[in-house]
C-alpha cells in the first residue's frame, strides 16, 4: 500500500512582533482591579514571548499603544468587511512566503492537487485559486479548500493529502495553512475573551506530500469527540468580525478525556490500544500552554516530548491551523540530529466540537 510522506514544510509569518505591544493594549479595556491582577498573572503563565501581524505597533506621548494605521481604535474597531478586504490583500503575500520556504520551484511543473486551509478569512477568486495564479501552475490543478474548522484543520488538510497519494502514487499535493487570527481582535471588558485573544497569532504554512520515501511518513489517521462540549470552542461570524469564544474549561475537559483514552486498552481510541510510551515523538497543537500541560501530564509524558511544541507557542503563539505545522517543521529539520529514522510519533490537536484529531507519523529521513 503506498503510504504518503511530508516531504518539506516551509513557514512564515507577518513582520510585526505585537505580542507585548497587544498586552498593554488591551489590559486597558478591562475595568475591574480584580481582572487586571488576573490577566498579568495569567499571561506571565502563558509561556508566550513573540506573536506576528501586519499591524505595527507605535507608542503615542501618552504611553498608549495600538497599530500605526489605527485599524484597531478603541470604541470603533473595524467591521466584518473591512477585516475581509484586509485578508483579502495580505492573505496571498503571506501564503506566497512561506510556499517560498517551501522550495517549489522545482516541482510547480509536477504539482496535481492543491489543498488550502483557512479559518481566518473569505475570498472569492479564492486563496487555492490565487496561489495558482501567482505560481503560474496548471490551471487544472485539483483544488480543494478547507474552510472554518480552526485549530485541527491542519490534521485534515494531511488527511486529504493523504488520501489523494493513496489514490494515485504519482500524485503531488501542494498544502497550504495560513491564519491572520488579528485580524479578529474584539474590544471587550470580559476577563476570559481578553485572555482568548491573549493566545492568537499570525502564521502560514506549505507543505509537500508525495509518494516519495522522505521525511515523515503519514500512518493512520483518526478523530475523537468530547461529549457535551459543543459550547466550549466556538467560532461565529459577527458584524465586527469572527467572534472567537474559547471557555476556560477548556485544559480540563480535554485533561479529563485524556485520562479516559490513557485508560483504554482496545484499538477504537486516539491511542489504537498502544501506550503513549510507546511514541518517540509527539507533535502537539500548541493551543496553550494549559493545553500543553493536560497532554503531557495526563499521558504522563516525559516533559521533553512536548519541546517542540512548547517552543512554537513561545515564538509564535496559537497560530490556529498553522501551529501543527509550525511543530512539524520543527521536527523535520531535526532529522539526523536530534531525530533518528525509524522513530514513530503521534501528533494531535483539539478544536471546535470540542473533538480532538490525530495522526500516527514515522520518520523515514
Amino acid at each position: 500500500m503506498t503510504i504518503a510522506h511530508i516531504n518539506r514544510i516551509g513557514t512564515a509569518v507577518p513582520p510585526n512582533d505585537v505580542h507585548e505591544a497587544f498586552v498593554r493594549f488591551v489590559q486597558g479595556f478591562l475595568t475591574e482591579r480584580r481582572d487586571q491582577v488576573l490577566f498579568q498573572r495569567m499571561r506571565s503563565r502563558a509561556e508566550i514571548e513573540h506573536r506576528w501581524s501586519y499591524f505595527e505597533p507605535i507608542e503615542d506621548a501618552r504611553g498608549f499603544v495600538a497599530d500605526a494605521e489605527g485599524f484597531y481604535t478603541p470604541n470603533a474597531f473595524p467591521k466584518t468587511s473591512v477585516r475581509m478586504a484586509r485578508y483579502e490583500k495580505c492573505a496571498p503575500e503571506l501564503a506566497l512566503r512561506a510556499i517560498q520556504d517551501l522550495g517549489i520551484d522545482d516541482e510547480r511543473g509536477r504539482l496535481t492537487h492543491l489543498v488550502v486551509a483557512s479559518c481566518t478569512g473569505f475570498i472569492a477568486p479564492g486563496l487555492d485559486q490565487v496561489i495558482v495564479r501567482a505560481l503560474e501552475l496548471d490551471p487544472g490543478i485539483e483544488r480543494t479548500v478547507v474552510g472554518f474548522m480552526g485549530c485541527y484543520a491542519a490534521v485534515n488538510s494531511l488527511r486529504l493529502a493523504h488520501h489523494f497519494v493513496r489514490s494515485d502514487p504519482r500524485a503531488r499535493v501542494l498544502v497550504v495553512n495560513l491564519e491572520l487570527c488579528t485580524l479578529h481582535f474584539q474590544q471587550t471588558s470580559k476577563l476570559e475573551e481578553v485572555l482568548s485573544m491573549l493566545l492568537f497569532g499570525d502564521g502560514a504554512s506549505a507543505a509537500l506530500v508525495t509518494a516519495d520515501e522522505a521525511g515523515i511518513a503519514l500512518l493512520d489517521f483518526r478523530a475523537a469527540g468530547i461529549e457535551d462540549s459543543a459550547e466550549a470552542i466556538t467560532w461565529r461570524i459577527g458584524d465586527q468580525g469572527f467572534d472567537m469564544h474559547l471557555s476556560g474549561d477548556v485544559p480540563v475537559r480535554i485533561a479529563r478525556a485524556l485520562n479516559r483514552e490513557r485508560s483504554r486498552t482496545d484499538d477504537g481510541g486516539i491511542l489504537r490500544g498502544t501506550r503513549a510510551s510507546d511514541y518517540d515523538l509527539w507533535a502537539v497543537h500548541a493551543g496553550g500552554r494549559t493545553i500543553l500541560d493536560a497532554v503531557e501530564t495526563e499521558f504522563e509524558l516525559d516533559p521533553r516530548k512536548l519541546d517542540w511544541s512548547r517552543g512554537v507557542l513561545r515564538d509564535y503563539g496559537n497560530m490556529s491551523s498553522a501551529t501543527l505545522m509550525f511543530v512539524l517543521q520543527r521536527i523535520h529539520r531535526a532529522i539526523g540530529a536530534a531525530v533518528a529514522p525509524g522513530a514513530n510519533g503521534m501528533a494531535l490537536a483539539f478544536g471546535p466540537g470540542l473533538a480532538a484529531e490525530t495522526f500516527r507519523f514515522r520518520i523515514v529521513g
